[in-house]
């Protein structure tokens, strides 16, 4: 259960006060702009708000509403057809909303992910950094390397599956 179903509007301010800037800070992290950060956060929690009746929670409010803003976040990301070479740019942008520790983590976390990237099988790095790296359409990878667009298709789930369990693994770790 994720509040208690006859809870007042006093839960969902509580919510905002524990969790909003926390949230923000977490999305901004992904999508690097504020406004919308703000705006994926606050409809996340909205959303929850309206479904919580129907809504069962098997982890604390706080994984719960730090899953559902990441995976929000990410949604954007794809309906944006956001590309990484794209995040350096936005990196440039000074933001006083970003403290020197969260920056060193980002920081830390590319640098991971980078490693990560090395380590994958060569033909699967090279499909996937022709992709992530190279704004390649994956007709236009199987074409260069002579595979089928499928084989691309595969290479590039593999990637990333490999990449989040890494990724996850390594998060759990520290």
């Amino acid at each position: 259960m994720f509040v208690n179903k006859t809870s007042s509007e006093d839960v969902l301010e509580s919510i905002y006060k524990n969790y909003y800037a926390m949230l923000c800070n977490q999305v901004y992290m992904v999508i690097r702009d504020k406004s919308i950060a703000e705006d994926i956060v606050q409809d996340v929690i909205v959303e929850i708000w309206k479904k919580r009746d129907n809504i069962e929670v098997h982890q604390s409010i706080e994984a719960y509403l730090k899953r559902a803003c990441k995976n929000r976040a990410l949604n954007y990301i794809r309906g944006k057809k956001i590309k990484w070479e794209d995040e350096s740019e936005l990196l440039d942008k000074e933001d006083k909303y970003v403290s020197s520790e969260e920056q060193i983590h980002y920081e830390e976390l590319e640098q991971m992910v980078c490693k990560y990237i090395d380590q994958l099988p060569q033909k699967c790095r090279l499909v996937f950094s022709l992709s992530r790296f190279e704004d390649m359409s994956y007709s236009e990878i199987a074409d260069n390397l002579g595979i089928s667009v499928k084989t691309v298709e595969n290479q590039i789930s593999k990637a990333l599956k490999v990449l989040r369990e890494k990724i996850f693994k390594n998060s759990y770790e520290k």
